[in-house]
């Protein structure tokens, strides 16, 4: 490796609530912390800390430092022997097989199903039940599902599309009523209103089907096991965890003035002290019986039992007390589906993949066309170059996102469209929008070669923003991947969206609040209809590399959870590891980016150019210079979390890592 690409002037380890959770903790659901700081520095091949920690003390190496006294313990942490020494700990290596979860005991459960002779689809989903345990406010049965299947025999790469539809029983006039009840203009994510209809339990029925080896009942007995008989919260989960204030949204008004009742029963304890209700803390024991309840009945019954079954059943007795909109033929009509990943090229030796809209995974490779214009290897890893051309690439990307991104079954982007968005002259066209010298404050949509480009919002692109909009960039979203003997690697997202999802809970997992992403103007790709797949955040990445021969091979299977932070994080992973030479591990700890503030398919529209959040990783030269050429920064913690499984050609094995913003690691054998 090159060690002149790098620029990096202070290494982070920050800690903190991104700043969605730190406003739902501002209600009284909080751990004391204390941020203390200290003057950090980057030496050839040594990071060192040249002052001792003090509280308020200037500089980017912030730790949470709560009691602790000894000054000799408040470091930037020890020295690794090799590697990049912000890298916070080894790549793992395995032959046979090998998984990457955000929580340890999911690891654990995959490799559990892997040495059971499972495939790699049998360890994912039993390792995604599990974090519907574990991680509840990230993920679970009342969420979505994506995926992205390399399947080792037939040497072929699957798309899976597992995002539910909003009730088909409540029209755009009747959506509009409701939120002028609560006097809003958009879609909000508490309460009953942005509940779409669950797909991650056909979406692991419907990947089993086709790549499962062991039982459907086997791969759900570790995940109940720890529902049943409790698991420890991890330290991040326990960061994380919070209640859902009690708003007006969350209660229709008032209507339902008990919506946040089962909430408190299944996601908080008795506190021992007081008999008061609280969140767990880090390492308490916490059991959910009623959602050991849900996976009995999904292991025996199948897919069937939770959409015409008793699952069903309750989660629609609950809008006696939540006002859930969804009815019986919502959840039967569901089926996700099959589709054919798209994908560019990147630097001639690479394929990106991505699932076609709705979600949002050809941001990621307008972005890689984009980056691939430029030498980024000269212009250095983390430079004021480099973090601009990141951040201008992204903005143009999310204008097109804005505008086109959509369910294709109602307005989205045709076949057609989606090429000409990806193609390489289109990239070179929007690439000189791109000034070195100063960031845009206003990004409009491009004109794809297309004839569904013009007819895309034919009123013309609004010019204001849409009350209420969000440019979501938190993490509330699930990663894993999982890799076996024969070649197959997994790469699989879930998600509630919105940390625990709307706050409304049934069957022992929160039900998600995925409705919130429609845009409510009239004309718009994304606009609310019912019986439609809203706009969609979460993006399973896979990536091929070519062989002496020029065949596709599998390289890479990756995934970077956060809302709007996931094309972003899949751009800076694939340049670190392509442009830099990181190794996966180290690609996922380095210091990264955060941009928000675009246009939205939700209806914001960017005027001020957004604002950039750069770890503590990134120089205190840089952020000057990129200050100067107009970004607003500001200094915070990636809440992206990521994992990656590479396939090594030459010693036909596995590299997995899991970065250290989670609790997670990567384990083999």
């Amino acid at each position: 490796m090159n060690a002149v690409m790098f620029s990096i002037g202070t290494i982070s380890a920050l800690a903190a609530l991104p700043a969605h959770l730190a406003e739902l903790y501002s209600s009284g659901i909080k751990e004391e912390s204390v941020l203390v700081s200290a003057a950090c520095e980057r030496t050839e091949d040594v990071h060192v800390c040249s002052s001792p920690f003090k509280a308020g003390a200037s500089g980017f190496c912030d730790v949470p430092a709560k009691a602790i006294s000894d000054e000799h313990y408040q470091n930037c942490g020890g020295t690794r022997p090799t590697g990049l020494p912000f890298a916070g700990r080894s790549p793992v290596y395995a032959q046979h097989g090998i998984a990457a979860t955000s929580v340890p005991l999911s690891t654990m459960c995959a490799i559990d199903m892997l040495k059971a002779g499972g495939s790699a689809v049998d360890a994912a989903i039993a390792a995604n039940a599990c974090e519907g345990v574990v991680e509840p406010m990230m993920n679970g049965m009342g969420g979505d599902l994506m995926a992205q299947v390399w399947h080792g025999p037939s040497k072929k790469l699957h798309g899976y599309n597992g995002s539910g539809r909003s009730s088909k029983n409540v029209s755009y006039a009747r959506m509009k009523e409701l939120l002028h009840e609560q006097k809003v203009e958009r879609i909000p994510g508490a309460g009953p209103l942005g509940v779409s209809v669950p797909g991650a339990v056909h979406g692991w029925w419907d990947l089993h089907q086709r790549f499962g080896k062991l039982p459907w009942a086997d791969v759900f007995a570790p995940a109940i096991g720890y529902a049943e008989g409790g698991h420890p919260v991890a330290q991040v989960i326990a960061a994380e965890w919070y209640i859902p204030p009690n708003t007006s949204a969350l209660t229709s008004g008032g209507k339902f003035p008990h919506a946040l009742d089962k909430f408190i029963s299944t996601f908080t304890v008795a506190d021992g002290a007081t008999g008061k209700r609280r969140i767990p803390r880090a390492g308490e024991i916490f059991k959910n019986p009623n959602l050991a309840r849900s996976l009995k009945a999904v292991a025996t019954g199948g897919a069937a039992e939770y959409y015409n079954g008793s699952v069903a059943k309750e989660i629609l007795a609950s809008a006696e007390q939540n006002g859930l909109l969804l009815t019986q033929e919502d959840f039967s009509s569901h089926h996700g589906e099959w589709v054919d990943p798209i994908g560019v090229t990147y630097r001639e030796q690479h394929t990106i993949y991505e699932l076609p809209p709705n979600p949002q995974g050809v941001a990621a490779l307008q972005m890689m066309n984009l980056l691939e214009l430029y030498d980024l290897q000269t212009m250095g890893f983390n430079s004021a170059d480099y973090l601009h051309v990141q951040v201008e690439a992204k903005k143009l990307a999310f204008a097109d996102r804005a505008k086109f991104y959509a369910d294709p079954e109602f307005g989205g982007p045709t076949p057609e469209l989606l090429a000409a968005l990806v193609s390489k002259d289109y990239a070179a066209k929007r690439a000189e929008l791109i000034n070195m010298s100063h960031a845009a404050n206003e990004v409009p949509p491009g004109t794809p070669a297309s004839a569904a480009a013009e007819a895309t919002f034919p009123g013309g692109f609004p010019k204001t923003a849409a009350a209420q909009s969000l440019d979501q960039t938190s993490a509330d979203t699930m990663y894993l991947t999982v890799a076996d003997g024969e070649g197959t690697m997994v790469s699989l997202i879930q998600s509630n969206y919105e940390g625990f999802g709307s706050g409304l809970v049934a069957g022992g997992f929160g039900l998600q609040d995925r409705g919130s992403l429609f845009n409510m103007q009239t004309g718009a790709a994304n606009q609310y209809e019912p019986g439609k797949r809203p706009f969609h955040t979460i993006i399973p990445g896979f990536a091929t590399v070519k062989d002496a021969a020029g065949t596709e091979q599998p390289w890479l299977s990756f995934g970077v959870m956060g809302g709007n932070i996931q094309p972003q994080g899949h751009a800076q992973i694939l340049v670190n590891i392509i442009d830099f030479g990181m190794n996966p591990q180290e690609a996922g700890d380095a210091a990264r980016y955060t941009h928000s503030g675009s246009s939205q398919p939700t209806g914001q529209v960017m005027h001020d150019g957004g604002s950039l959040q750069l770890e503590g990783g990134v120089c205190a030269a840089v952020e000057a210079e990129l200050q100067r050429r107009g970004h607003h920064t500001v200094r915070g913690p990636n809440g992206g979390g990521y994992q990656a499984i590479m396939y090594d050609h030459d010693q036909k094995s596995y590299i997995g890592a899991t970065e250290m913003r989670k609790d997670g690691i990567a384990a083999g054998y």
